[in-house]
């Protein structure tokens, strides 16, 4: 294979978040429309490498990706050995849409996947007039822990290792091998705490069950595409959203998992293509 660089530029940006300096780590690559994409719990942005690499995307997008606080190659704030990392729904907010000011993004598409889907899910009630549009992956309302989080943060546990074997049978079973294995690299490399830290807000914090009806799709489009392989995420959760809020588009991907954009790149492109088109169009 001939060398080749990919069209994707990373950055650190630095800037104030929650009250705090922060270095935070920042990739990117096409033009046009800001495509605002957010990583699942306990991972970072490079779960989004098909979308930064698919020319048919970059043509009308400018595809954006950045690694929460804590994750990946964003460090924590200095003082961070004296603090217990748990996100909730306000701080995750607060980072998106700071990141969203500093990066002059005007009203971009967000897109995000579990914990990210969620958030999205907040956004499209909260902040509708600052999207163009709103994707979810995987998007619950809440999950039920169907695990004990604890053994994610022991002295006598790897927790990445734990957190790869969670994770690891929410992907479909048709999935490329060396997809769902980069998939759970991804999760072995994650902080000490940070994989719990974020299912504080995935669990408990950013249960948004009893306000999704209060979402106004009119003010701003709400997309839902979910792997049918995924019990975190269900179908079914996915399909009673789409009921619960009026003008929802919903659709259950084939042969799909938990993490649709990293576990299978391809097949997710089949479905993110049309949602992305259609959003242009109506631009």
């Amino acid at each position: 294979m001939s060398a080749r660089f990919e069209p994707v530029t990373g950055r650190y940006l630095h800037l104030d978040l929650l009250g705090k300096p922060h270095r935070v780590y920042v990739e990117e690559a096409g033009a046009g429309i800001p495509l605002l994409c957010l990583h699942t719990a306990g991972a970072d942005t490079r779960q989004y490498r098909g979308l930064l690499n698919e020319p048919r995307i970059l043509k009308d997008y400018r595809v954006i990706a950045f690694d929460l606080p804590w994750h990946g190659k964003s460090s924590p704030p200095a003082g961070w050995e004296n603090a217990n990392y748990q996100l909730t729904s306000r701080d995750y907010l607060d980072i998106i849409l700071t990141m969203s000011e500093a990066l002059q993004l005007d009203r971009p598409v967000a897109i995000g996947c579990s914990i990210g889907g969620r958030i999205a899910l907040h956004l499209a009630l909260e902040y509708p007039q600052r999207f163009r549009a709103i994707i979810g992956l995987q998007a619950g309302a809440h999950v039920e822990p169907y695990y004990d989080l604890n053994w994610l943060h022991r002295p006598d546990v790897h927790g990445g290792e734990m957190a790869a074997g969670i994770v690891s049978g929410l992907m479909g079973p048709r999935s490329p091998s060396a997809e769902r294995w980069e998939t759970l690299w991804h999760y072995m490399q994650g902080g000490p705490g940070v994989f719990k830290g974020d299912l504080y807000f995935y669990n408990i914090d950013g249960d948004i069950r009893a306000r999704v009806e209060e979402i106004d799709t009119s003010r701003c489009p709400l997309y839902l595409l979910s792997g049918e392989y995924d019990y975190s995420c269900t179908p079914d959760d996915t399909r009673d959203l789409a009921r619960r809020i009026k003008g929802t588009q919903a659709v259950i991907m084939e042969g799909l998992g938990h993490f649709p954009m990293s576990e299978d790149p391809a097949r997710f492109l089949t479905y993110l293509m049309p949602v992305l088109d259609r959003i242009r169009r109506a631009k």
